[in-house]
């Protein structure tokens, strides 16, 4: 009898988001991985404390899916504990630490968030969300959902741990593991060259863009994503 190769698949939301983001994904892959979980990114000041909650409570050797915030997270993870990493999906996210100008404007993000953290949300929408998404409930609607549910101090939280993130490019060619970058070709906050950047910084990468898809492409497209997770992680042993 043959012996499954499938391992525990862990997914890292975004910024406010909860397992409702990955949620198409996660069901689709239910068959690919020994087991999908999705972890919390709310416990934790730095992206370091954010990793180490994570592994505290993974799995022992694990694939690890991240987006955006959970993609920075997830390279810390690899910097933090690299035999325990079977593979990796670096979702619409970026290798590079926050800029002098993201910090400022997190921070005016974070004093805005505790005055009128809705409006706020409102006006994130058009960056996180593909256009043609703006008025579908699926999509929208779902990710006001889930930034109202975490609400204003967990952004705050979110909003920091982001700000004191490693600069990740000089550990990518450190990476040895099966890896995936998966992007919406669309993504208004991670353009394609940040994409492109950390597929030629990981040896044998490989680059998946969606089209029509904004920043939140496993909420968006999760058809399109689990498939191209599904290639990667039967390469995952």
């Amino acid at each position: 009898m043959a012996v499954s190769r499938a391992i525990p698949l862990v997914l890292l939301p975004g910024l406010t988001n909860d397992a409702r983001v990955w949620r198409g994904v996660s069901e689709a892959m239910r068959t690919d991985a020994a087991d999908v979980s999705v972890g919390d990114l709310r416990h934790g000041e730095t992206m370091r404390d954010v990793a180490a909650h994570v592994l505290a409570n993974a799995p022992a050797r694990f694939a690890v899916a991240g987006l955006s915030m959970g993609g920075y997270c997830a390279l810390e993870i690899v910097r933090q504990s690299p035999q325990r990493v079977a593979g990796i999906a670096l979702v619409d996210t970026s290798a590079r630490p926050d800029t002098e100008e993201g910090k400022a404007n997190r921070e005016k993000q974070i004093a805005r968030a505790r005055t009128d953290y809705a409006a706020l949300v409102d006006e994130l929408l058009p960056k996180w969300i593909h256009p043609s998404r703006i008025d579908d409930p699926a999509v929208a609607g779902v990710v006001r959902s889930m930034a109202r549910d975490a609400g204003a101090e967990v952004f705050a939280q979110q909003q920091r741990a982001i700000m004191s993130r490693a600069d990740s490019r000089p550990l990518l060619a450190s990476i040895r593991c099966p890896a995936i970058v998966v992007c919406g070709r669309d993504d208004q906050l991670m353009p394609m060259e940040i994409h492109e950047e950390m597929v030629r910084g990981i040896g044998g990468a490989k680059l998946h863009a969606i089209e029509r898809c904004g920043h939140l492409a496993p909420l968006e497209r999760p058809e399109a994503v689990a498939a191209a997770m599904r290639d990667w992680l039967a390469s995952v042993g």
